[in-house]
């Protein structure tokens, strides 16, 4: 998951845990219902977990943003008995912004959410590193 301040994305891997793929965008409303939307999603896609992107400096210190991912990731774990996993998604956004890119989206289509595909790759790299 890619928490924003107006929008959190949503991605979820394959049933063998190798693939990250977008889901949805969520509208943020509050912690609480955000929170429960989130839950909802996991168990409908009979999530073993749920994975908080959480954007640090470049020295790995907390951010205003980081923050606020941890402040949801402490709802989440109150409200569901699914593990909550923080993890680096420093950058995803920028990435997910060249990666429409790479793949030839015109400039209009660029400006759209990019809060799923930020989570495919927040996602994916947590996937990878437990390849290895």
């Amino acid at each position: 998951m890619d928490p924003g301040e107006k929008h959190h994305g949503i991605a979820l891997s394959d049933p063998t845990g190798t693939v990250a793929s977008p889901l949805i965008i969520l509208q943020h409303i509050s912690r609480i219902l955000d929170a429960a939307a989130i839950i909802n999603l996991a168990q409908e896609h009979q999530a073993e977990m749920i994975l908080v992107g959480q954007s640090l400096d470049e020295n790995g210190s907390s951010t205003s943003q980081s923050r606020r991912a941890n402040r949801l990731a402490d709802v989440i774990r109150q409200q569901s008995t699914l593990p909550v996993m923080m993890w680096d998604e420093s950058f995803s956004t920028l990435e997910a912004r060249q990666a429409r890119i790479v793949m030839g989206a015109t400039r209009k289509k660029r400006r759209g959410h990019l809060d799923d595909l930020a989570a495919t790759i927040t996602l994916q790299s947590y996937l990878d590193s437990n390849l290895n």
